[in-house]
């Protein structure tokens, strides 16, 4: 079945995937974001969760932004900057910058600028913050080292007089807790000397340059546009299989039979080009085609091989002489067009008239019977219910139904291309 959609429906697909494309180009307009590139900055000394995700936010700061922006005198705004870069925290005290712009080189200096200027506007909050808090912290801590220095030497008088007396169970016991407490003195110093230096100024320092972008990041322009072609074709092809899949019309000649009320007479197999007129068909249709049926049968035959006018002498044979009305449905081509030739074998006996298939009304006329012929998957059950009752109102008996079934042959003759407008093949009455 996707074979026939792909062969019947391929000028369509193609025009839905180029209109996918247009799409997914004009998409890239909000959807691509640019260039792209990160500058990283690293923040020496231990630093707790959320001082670095505090870091981070200062480095998006309206200030942080309005200065950079100033700096490099592109014209935009902080507020313009907001929505072109972004922060993360990184694993090893490394605050990541990461900025969007319209050029490679644009964008390698706008994160270059952020990283100096989140440095820099970082750096003096640290520079001024001489009030009072800070103060009274850096006077604790200096308490604190004494006090642990006191400790210490505390420790070691004590641990001189132990080694002094004699050796106990006691004494080893005592002189390993001193050593403990000796241990975890000098593991708290050190914490405490390198909270002293992440304090102090010079503690963050930018790791090199911005890496200047290649290309664009993805999504790109080629790559929504390939993405909006291959969308539209899949959606395009997805759409004929889910209408092939819930088609109402029949075309089980015992279905069609049995929903018109009487019995086939014939169905006749015609070639598929025939089937269409090009008189009246729009621009549209005849540059795609998509009025013409995509899941016609392929028979592996050529299209003379058979001549169909005998079968349609056949089926007027076994009709009687008296008047009858030859009934077709509106828009049923290959019908209709098979109800002319049937009216023209007959003569002067035969009249063809078309109903609409959705409210059909059959005028009052001299005739006494019906034929109705319409072709395979042309009709709904209901449908053909509504032309038979519609064929009993107008008090005409149904003498049965003539089928038609177009298919597409497969071969032609050498030094053909084409089956022409004479041409059809016929099937098994």
């Amino acid at each position: 079945m996707i074979g026939q959609v792909l062969r019947g429906r391929w000028r369509t697909l193609v025009v839905l995937a180029v209109l996918g494309a247009l799409v997914g180009a004009g998409s890239s307009v909000i959807l691509s974001p640019g260039y792209r590139t990160t500058s990283s900055v690293l923040l020496q000394g231990p630093r707790e969760a959320d001082e670095l995700l505090t870091q981070a936010e200062v480095a998006t700061s309206s200030v942080v932004l309005d200065r950079a922006a100033a700096v490099l005198g592109d014209g935009e705004t902080g507020s313009d900057l907001r929505d072109k870069v972004a922060t993360t925290v990184a694993q090893g005290n490394v605050i990541t910058i990461e900025a969007t712009g319209d050029t490679a080189e644009q964008t390698q200096r706008m994160a270059d600028q952020l990283a100096q200027e989140f440095v820099k506007y970082s750096t003096q909050i640290i520079a001024g913050s001489g009030d009072a808090a800070v103060q009274l912290a850096q006077e604790r801590r200096e308490t604190l080292r004494q006090q642990v220095t006191q400790t210490n030497q505390r420790i070691s008088e004590l641990s001189t007089k132990v080694n002094e007396g004699k050796t106990t169970v006691e004494s080893v016991q005592l002189r390993t807790e001193l050593q403990g407490l000796r241990s975890s003195i000098e593991q708290a110093m050190s914490t405490l000397n390198a909270a002293d230096t992440a304090s102090g100024l010079g503690n963050m320092v930018v790791l090199g340059s911005a890496e200047l972008p290649a290309s664009a990041a993805a999504p790109t322009l080629p790559q929504l546009a390939a993405g909006g072609a291959a969308l539209f074709f899949l959606l395009g092809l997805l759409g004929h299989l889910f209408t092939a899949r819930t088609d109402r019309r029949l075309r089980d000649e015992e279905e069609i039979a049995a929903a018109i009320g009487g019995p086939v007479l014939a169905t006749v197999e015609v070639v598929e080009d025939q089937s269409f007129s090009e008189d009246g068909r729009s621009l549209r249709a005849k540059l795609l085609g998509d009025d013409r049926p995509w899941n016609v049968p392929r028979v592996d035959v050529f299209p003379d091989e058979i001549d169909d006018d005998v079968h349609f002498h056949r089926l007027v044979s076994r009709l009687s002489q008296r008047r009858l009305l030859v009934l077709t449905a509106e828009g049923d081509h290959a019908g209709l067009k098979a109800a002319g030739r049937i009216a023209d074998l007959a003569g002067r006996w035969f009249t063809v008239v078309t109903v609409n298939p959705t409210r059909p009304v059959v005028q009052d006329t001299d005739a006494e019977e019906v034929l109705v012929v319409s072709s395979l998957g042309a009709r709904s059950a209901w449908e053909l219910v509504g032309i038979a009752e519609a064929c009993a109102d107008a008090g005409l008996t149904l003498v049965g139904a003539a089928l038609i079934r177009p298919v597409r042959p497969t071969r032609t003759r050498s030094g053909e291309s084409a089956p022409t407008q004479n041409e059809a093949l016929a099937g098994t009455p």
